[in-house]
């Protein structure tokens, strides 16, 4: 009869464990999920700030842009 108990033990361990590792997985998926729409609201507000500087930069003069590119390499005086 002992093995009968050995393996009602061993059964029971193993509901827990599978108890456990569902509730690890919900949290893993919450986590997930958080995540991702993190990760969709950096890409969202990356693309804004793009636009944002793509109109800041239309706005320069061409010749502006020249000037300013020669003053930053350090070729002056």
């Amino acid at each position: 009869m002992s093995t009968l108990e050995d393996l009602a033990d061993r059964v029971e361990r193993l509901l827990l464990r599978h108890e456990e590792l569902v509730q690890a997985n919900a949290q893993l998926a919450q986590q997930l999920t958080a995540v991702a729409a993190e990760r969709d609201n950096l890409r969202s507000r990356l693309a804004a700030a793009r636009a944002r500087i793509d109109a800041l930069i239309e706005r320069l003069p061409a010749g502006d842009v020249d000037t300013h590119d020669r003053g930053a390499s350090g070729g002056g005086v």
